[in-house]
């Protein structure tokens, strides 16, 4: 369709300039004149739009049968080329989207690797805030206060976090505890 846009436009632009020639070199045109004139330019119009419609049915592949060898031949070397053209195309898309996939992916690695990396500070800041509460519990060997101890549990899998909250242990019985709340897991 935008072809046939293409070309009606240069088509407009042709009859325009023609008319132009016309108008200059009869400057006192007589109104029958100049109908023929565009009578003729509109037929002349009509079997070139008829010639582009048989050209068309011809790339779909309707109405061959009046065609030669020869014609055959040129047609299917245009189908070809059109071809090769759309494929080329196509082609040129595809590699363009694989780019852009390659692209996202590392973009997605590399945040993924920003993240493990934020998680082993964490991990390593666990460790750190562990070693010390165990530091500061031989310290004050085994006192306990009346305001509350934390308790922070060494994960087994490395990849989580469960951070648990402790209550004083008194001489109370253990059924008297409730069971320490879960702060967060990372």
């Amino acid at each position: 369709m935008s072809s046939l846009y293409v070309w009606d436009m240069s088509r407009t632009k042709s009859i325009i300039e023609r008319y132009q020639k016309v108008k200059e070199g009869q400057q006192f045109m007589s109104a029958s004149d100049e109908a023929k004139l565009w009578q003729a330019e509109g037929e002349r119009l009509r079997q070139q739009l008829h010639n582009l419609q048989d050209n068309h049915r011809q790339l779909l592949g309707h109405n061959l049968s009046g065609l030669g060898l020869e014609d055959l031949k040129g047609l299917e070397s245009q189908l070809e080329i059109s071809l090769h053209n759309i494929r080329l195309t196509k082609d040129q898309l595809m590699i363009d989207e694989i780019e852009k996939s390659n692209k996202k992916g590392i973009l997605v690695h590399q945040e993924n690797m920003e993240l493990h990396k934020k998680l082993n500070i964490i991990r390593d800041d666990y460790v750190v805030l562990q070693n010390k509460l165990n530091e500061q519990t031989e310290l004050n060997g085994g006192i306990t206060s009346s305001s509350t101890n934390y308790n922070f549990i060494a994960p087994e899998d490395v990849n989580s976090f469960d951070l648990k909250l402790s209550l004083p242990q008194h001489a109370e019985s253990d059924d008297d505890q409730p069971e320490s709340p879960t702060l967060g897991r990372f």
